[in-house]
């Protein structure tokens, strides 16, 4: 039996840009840095949820480096999963420095491009933020949403990231081009 992936399908690959742009924060100003990447989903199959939910997923991992040193500063991994019959989109994601989230949110098709739009909050019952205690001490998330673009080979994206940082709220924010490779 074949498994229908959804809007899932185009995005099993190995993706690669160099056109990220990441905006952190920094205790005196905020800080703008130019990145590149590779991200690559693969099909993790589907599953049953208490006999009632059908879920399939894509696995996938996010490697992040600066351009100016050649070091990672994100490592990310974790699913995207598509409720067919709800018509709604998950992705649930870990980062190792004591992260943990799953979004949920929608999928839309116009002229040929796919878009994926997911949220979580810290104070959200159905899309929670989990954190450890020193993130929720010292740089605490509040919320997150990133949207997806998939049009043929190129895959677009960018996210905002809420944070309570350095005595006060600020937008961490990236964005950034990839192709398939």
């Amino acid at each position: 039996m074949s498994i229908d992936y959804g809007p899932l399908a185009g995005f099993v690959g190995v993706w690669t840009g160099d056109h990220g742009v990441d905006v952190s924060p920094e205790p005196d100003e905020d800080e703008r840095s130019t990145y590149y990447e590779r991200l690559e989903f693969e099909p993790a199959g589907d599953v049953d949820n208490a006999d009632a939910q059908e879920l399939v997923m894509v696995r996938y991992n996010q490697v992040v480096k600066r351009k100016r040193n050649d070091e990672v500063f994100h490592n990310e991994a974790g699913f995207l999963i598509w409720d067919a019959e709800q018509a709604l989109i998950m992705q649930s994601l870990a980062i190792p420095r004591g992260l943990a989230l799953v979004a949920g949110g929608t999928s839309s098709v116009a002229e040929g491009v796919i878009t994926i739009a997911v949220e979580a909050a810290v104070d959200h019952a159905q899309w929670p933020i989990s954190q450890a205690p020193f993130l929720s001490d010292k740089a605490r998330t509040l919320s997150f949403l990133r949207r997806y673009q998939l049009d043929g080979d190129t895959l677009t994206y960018d996210q905002t990231v809420n944070l309570e940082i350095y005595g006060r709220h600020m937008a961490h924010t990236d964005t950034n081009v990839l192709t398939r490779s």
